[in-house]
């Protein structure tokens, strides 16, 4: 053969002296990949080249039944980021030794990365598989081939890098000028001419006014869902693909949707770019849209404000921003405000270390939950111990009549505000109400029109268009009674006469502030806008107290209080308190005479009780070691075998706790002494004897002898179907 013709054959016709008969033992894999589903259905041709690689594999020699096309990975990219299930099961039967060549049209077909592609390489040189494109076949145990290889996976990788280099570089440039079609929230939608413009839709634009006015109004997502959800209004959202794309349709509003609706900066004008990154971390297998993380108003890549139609203003968009923040349970901020007793939570620091000062609760009689300010980061943080803590109720009393006496002649305005506002809430909704009333009369009217335009003797499709007619007329008159029992449960307009009674109300703010009406969250709501924080410095482990109040606008208040402590050595003036009290019991004053005195001058208990009682006295003398000989008090006569209680029980040995609930149970008779206040027990010598023969009983056997008794009862001894027994009744 001469020269020439050996220089004019295909690489492919070069390829017999790495092929060999045991390569053809084996399958030839074709491996076919799309990196996008857009290119699949638009550069079909690209993929006809690559399924016609299994005629080139006949063509080397492998039958038409060994040639396996691997095609799973069609809409996939190589890049290395996502799963590839048709690459992975090439893996698989290429460290099986099933392969005995990998066709492709190109290397940059099997993979873009580095690992995938030396992991290939790798697997194919212990496995003795050959690589084939169409410059010709390798062999990867071949020095020569094996660095060819290298060289076309890297530049492979590269050319991606270039790609994906280029094609973000013209999409800064067209974001940078605002030009950028980028996905549109809902109220916003974009003309064929790409100009954006508000939604043409009256109701849309409607309810996309309320969410930003009720966030304003309420604080929270949860509020602002909550609210939606009660009134039944639902978000219209234009569909992005689909054969129904760019059409309107109403979804019932969530948590998500409300959050990105107040982070979104669209509906203040602002035209932005890049306020998301891709974190690889985070992303999970199977999912490409995850991994997303957002970044701060720092890290944005493009901000043009003024250039789309608003919604709200770029101050109250960064108004919800630092709400939002704020919202959040962190220790640098505030929190949202939530339904617990405790009025200053979020806003209490501790004065002694400025960390933020942590709200518990404990239940006290009735369930009802009292608060407790807590300082325990240095506790939890460093095993260290608890800074200080107490008692909640005194400071949020201190800081309640503090803001009430600064409201006191804003309330007026305040409250006809408050009013103004509600009612301008529920013509907003009644208007929402009144447009979707108004679009199903259109759906109405558009349905009969259908059904009337169609022959008679159509029947398929008349029979469809009556039902939908059918359908749009039972969703008008479901939406008429909803907004009936809607209007129903409105509260109607204020009249000038309920304005006035709303002056005098407001003159007596403290009141309204007790109201049963008026909730813990909307007390908590209003001191947050009026202070901003709280410190506060217990003086050692007295129940001294050191308040100071940081308003809005930086002016500072600081007041004293008192708090609540555990015993009575914790009190500042328990010295003198203990110095009086033996003064007093030295003079011979009773226990009820020295809480009289005490309570004259001054000195008040440890606990929550506002003055000392005799029961508290005798605890003090008690702490202080004062022994008080017990003076019997005079006790009238009682009759013939009455017994005082006390009396009784000591006689038979026994509490006198069991004996008073005997008496109580009905085992023994007695009644209360209307002078002296005690239980009176009528007991003969022989009732005595059986008192003392029933205490000597062993526990228990009170309610075993009844059980006992019962079943002795319901037990039938004689055989069954004699005639002894066959006129007894049977159990």
């Amino acid at each position: 053969m001469s020269a020439v013709s050996i220089t004019a054959r295909l690489p492919w016709e070069r390829a017999e002296g790495k092929i060999q008969p045991w390569h053809r033992d084996r399958l030839a894999a074709v491996y076919v990949r799309q990196s996008t589903a857009a290119q699949v259905q638009d550069h079909g041709e690209s993929t006809r080249l690559q399924y016609g690689l299994a005629e080139r594999a006949v063509t080397l020699g492998w039958a038409p039944s060994r040639v396996l096309v691997i095609d799973e990975d069609l809409g996939h990219s190589a890049s290395g980021a996502d799963a590839r299930p048709g690459f992975a099961r090439l893996v698989s039967e290429v460290g099986l030794d099933h392969v005995g060549i990998v066709l492709g049209i190109e290397m940059s077909r099997l993979a873009r990365s580095g690992r995938e592609w030396h992991q290939l390489l790798e697997l194919c040189a212990l496995s003795g598989a050959l690589l084939g494109d169409l410059d010709g076949v390798y062999d990867p145990a071949e020095h020569n081939d094996r660095l060819l290889l290298g060289l076309k996976g890297t530049i492979s990788e590269a050319e991606l890098h270039l790609i994906r280099q280029r094609m973000w570089s013209g999409r800064i440039a067209k974001a940078r000028r605002g030009e950028l079609a980028v996905p549109l929230p809902a109220g916003l939608v974009r003309r064929p001419s790409g100009e954006v413009v508000l939604d043409p839709d009256e109701q849309v634009r409607a309810v996309v006014r309320l969410v930003f006015d009720l966030f304003e109004r309420l604080g929270t997502i949860g509020a602002v869902l909550g609210f939606l959800a009660g009134n039944h209004i639902q978000l219209g959202i234009r569909l992005r693909e689909g054969p129904e794309c760019g059409e309107l349709a109403w979804h019932r509003p969530s948590r998500v949707t409300v959050a990105n609706m107040l982070r979104n900066p669209a509906y203040a004008g602002i035209y932005a770019y890049g306020r998301s990154t891709l974190d690889p971390r985070r992303r999970q297998p199977g999912r490409p849209c995850t991994g997303r993380v957002r970044v701060g108003r720092d890290g944005w890549l493009v901000f043009l404000p003024g250039v789309l139609p608003a919604y709200i203003s770029i101050e109250q968009y960064e108004r919800n921003m630092a709400r939002l923040d704020a919202n959040r349970s962190r220790a640098q901020s505030l929190g949202a405000v939530r339904d617990g007793p405790a009025l200053l939570a979020g806003l209490v620091a501790c004065g002694r270390c400025g960390s933020k000062m942590t709200v518990h609760y404990q239940r006290g009689p009735g369930g009802k939950l009292h608060p407790v300010y807590v300082c325990g980061r240095q506790k939890s943080d460093y095993a260290a111990r608890q800074c200080q803590q107490l008692a909640g109720g005194c400071v949020d009393g201190q800081v309640t009549e503090l803001l009430l006496a600064a409201m006191a002649p804003a309330a007026l305005e305040v409250s006809l505000a408050a009013a103004g506002q509600a009612e301008a809430q529920r013509d907003q909704v009644d208007r929402i109400w009144r447009q979707r009333l108004e679009r199903a009369d259109y759906q109405v009217e558009r349905a009969r029109r259908q059904y009337q335009l169609v022959e008679p003797e159509n029947r398929l499709v008349a029979r469809q268009l009556e039902k939908d007619w059918e359908a749009a007329l039972a969703e008008r008159q479901r939406l008429a009674e909803e907004y009936d029992r809607f209007t129903t449960a409105r509260p109607r307009t204020l009249t000038a006469a309920e304005r006035e009674q709303i002056r005098a109300v407001a003159a007596d703010l403290p009141k309204v502030w007790d109201a049963a009406t008026t909730t813990d969250a909307d007390r908590k709501q209003l001191i947050r806008h009026l202070v901003e924080q709280v410190r506060i410095t217990v003086l050692g482990t007295s129940e001294k107290v050191d308040v100071e109040i940081v308003w809005a606008g930086g002016h500072r208040t600081g007041a004293r209080i008192t708090r609540p402590v555990a015993c009575l050595a914790q009190l500042s003036y328990y010295p003198q308190l203990a110095a009086r009290a033996r003064q007093l019991a030295g003079s011979g004053c009773t226990v009820a005479q020295i809480a009289e005195h005490l309570n004259a001058e001054g000195f008040q208990p440890p606990k929550r009780i506002p003055a000392f009682t005799p029961n508290a006295v005798s605890d003090l003398l008690r702490a202080l070691g004062i022994q008080r000989p017990r003076i019997p008090a005079r006790r009238p006569a009682l009759a013939q075998h009455e017994w005082w209680l006390r009396d009784l029980a000591a006689h038979l040995g026994m509490p006198e706790v069991t004996l008073d609930h005997w008496v109580r149970r009905g085992w023994a008779t007695g009644y209360l002494h209307p002078q002296a206040r005690l239980r009176v027990v009528r007991a003969d010598p022989a009732e005595v004897e059986r008192l003392r023969a029933l205490h000597l009983v062993p526990r228990g056997q009170h309610n075993r002898r009844p059980w006992l008794n019962n079943q002795a009862a319901l037990m039938n001894t004689e055989r069954e179907g004699t005639n002894d027994n066959a006129d007894q009744p049977r159990l």
